[in-house]
């Protein structure tokens, strides 16, 4: 009688060189891990801060925080209005703040959003520590298809202190983002043998092409400039993540996908186009990809700072009176009415994305009770630090419980992070400068 084979759940294999591949879900894993719904998150970004408003203008309704309470509940503002029919599915973190935010440059916000790490360390090279959705990436990796999917409106990186990411990796280095619909799509529903070939061509001449000139780079080490050498640091990443990708896509290639309409997708949207269309099919790719569970963990940044990128003109296009950075400095009345209904449109953006994710079923519940979405930006309202507007949805099914706004005090960004991760069931003993988790908060189990 041949006994069967029993395999720890986070089981390797190990090749030439001491290269381990973390292992795809096995049915010999048991029932345990293969029968466990996924766990997922999901980090939403915008720039410049949210409005809200003074006292003195009169216009608290538009606040972007709740201001008001009926019945012990808080009252949604107008800018939040579309995610009422989610208020017990979703709570309105405030106080919120990370320790080294006020002592940068308060357009690094977003570069330290997801990792709350100094961004001056004094050690040479080093930029910046990993991201939360990539700390979440090493524990589902062997779950899922793609490690992580990193988006943003403009792709690519930007640079310091005008980022075009919110990824960080392990090492601390900005992860390329993507923007374009239709290679979202292609890269997580075409795994096919012949795309991935074609891929994995495309990144052994590119690497080829950095062997060649390794030698003299080296050689020329000393004379580059810093700026030179965190480009090609950046470039470096970029390949190291493209392989990462293909070494988890090509596991899977004979793992049929889940049977899924595609038929509402425009992957011909654009930036350059209108707002709304493209926002809502990023997002639908999303909750296609976590549905598929083709990964779980994706990192969206929705707009960049100070007036940097294509969106910035989005409140132009939505006949408001300025762009999205001016009217986070507008210190009057009518302006910060217009940075609200700019709020506004975001909050429908979300509220799409929520029902997609609550329209989806898992083994057990939707896919918004197996996923944390956070939604938030790396300042308050006019680049202050402080009261970072953070809103948490989903996760119902790892013990999260909603419809509050919370607030302690002031209280640390990374501590609601590593609430997340244990959340997620990820038992890290801290997160950046974490001084433990949330009590008496959204976190049951904190």
């Amino acid at each position: 009688m041949t006994r069967a084979l029993k395999l720890d759940r986070r089981a390797f294999l190990r090749g030439a060189g001491g290269v381990a591949l973390a292992l795809p879900v096995l049915d010999a894993m048991g029932a345990e891990v293969t029968d466990r719904p996924p766990r997922r998150f999901c980090a939403l970004y915008t720039a410049n801060g949210m409005s809200l408003p003074r006292a003195e203008h009169g216009i608290d309704e538009w606040s972007w925080f709740p201001r008001a309470e009926r019945d012990g509940a808080f009252v949604f503002g107008k800018s939040t209005e579309p995610l009422a029919p989610f208020r017990r599915q979703l709570s309105f973190l405030g106080g919120l703040y990370h320790p080294s935010g006020p002592k940068a440059d308060p357009h690094v916000c977003s570069d330290m959003w997801l990792t709350g790490a100094p961004l001056h360390d004094p050690r040479p090279g080093t930029y910046n520590s990993a991201g939360l959705d990539q700390v979440v990436a090493l524990h589902t990796r062997q779950f899922c298809r793609q490690p992580s999917l990193v988006l943003s409106i403009d792709a690519g990186t930007g640079f310091l202190s005008r980022t075009g990411t919110i990824s960080y990796s392990l090492e601390g280095r900005p992860i390329p983002a993507e923007n374009n619909p239709r290679r979202v799509f292609d890269r997580l529903f075409r795994g096919d043998r012949a795309s991935l070939a074609a891929q994995r061509a495309d990144l052994q001449r590119r690497i080829k092409l950095v062997d060649a000139v390794a030698e003299n780079a080296r050689a020329l080490g000393r004379q580059l400039g810093r700026s030179d050498r965190e480009r090609m640091d950046q470039y470096l990443t970029s390949l190291n993540e493209v392989e990462a990708r293909l070494v988890a896509a090509e596991r899977w290639v004979d793992v049929p996908l889940k049977k899924q309409d595609y038929t509402g997708l425009n992957l011909n949207a654009t930036p350059e186009g209108e707002p709304a269309e493209y926002y809502r099919n990023m997002f639908d790719l999303v909750a296609l990809a976590f549905d598929a569970d083709i990964t779980r963990s994706v990192a969206f940044m929705l707009n960049r700072e100070d007036g940097m990128g294509i969106s910035d003109t989005f409140p132009l296009k939505l006949g408001l009176s300025a762009t999205h950075h001016s009217l986070s400095h507008a210190g009057d009345k009518d302006g910060q009415r217009n940075f609200a209904r700019y709020d506004l449109f975001l909050s429908q953006q979300v509220a799409h994305f929520l029902g997609k994710l609550a329209g989806y079923r898992d083994r057990t519940g939707t896919v918004l009770d197996n996923t944390i979405v956070l939604f938030g930006s790396g300042a308050s309202t006019t680049h202050n630090p402080r009261n970072l507007p953070t809103l948490i949805a989903g996760g119902a099914a790892m013990g999260l419980r909603h419809g509050t706004y919370w607030r302690n005090g002031e209280t640390r960004m990374s501590n609601v992070y590593l609430s997340i991760l244990r959340a997620l069931g990820v038992e890290a003993p801290a997160f950046a400068d974490s001084t433990g988790t949330l009590s008496g908060s959204i976190f049951s189990r904190s």
